[in-house]
């Protein structure tokens, strides 16, 4: 299996959707992830630092990467081993990159 890069390359605050919907007013852009920040993983486990919500909005295309599947959504993307997700929070979402490496995962890697 291959290793996955993950990359927050977006963090979004909506204003309005705020104004608007939220009861509390919000905290602003999310506390957890960072623009910039990377991550790699096994393909099965979410990394240390990445967000629970984050992980279920991308967990399968990880998976499918890491066992060298692509070409999502017919091939909308320009390299077809990678994929652009945002998690589920809507008043703050978080954008990623999520691409499939070439690099084997180590066996003592697979075996966490």
């Amino acid at each position: 299996m291959k290793k996955v890069k993950i990359t927050v390359v977006k963090c979004a605050w909506h204003q309005d959707l705020v104004d608007t919907y939220s009861a509390t007013g919000g905290s602003g852009p999310c506390k957890y992830n960072s623009e910039g920040m990377t991550f790699i993983s096994n393909g099965w486990q979410k990394p240390k630092g990445l967000c629970d919500n984050a992980w279920k909005a991308m967990m399968e295309y990880v998976f499918t990467l890491s066992h060298g599947g692509g070409n999502f959504y017919t091939g909308g993307m320009k390299n077809s081993k990678s994929f652009v997700v945002s998690c589920n929070d809507g008043l703050r979402p978080v954008s990623y990159l999520v691409e499939g490496l070439d690099e084997e995962i180590d066996q003592m890697y697979q075996d966490e």
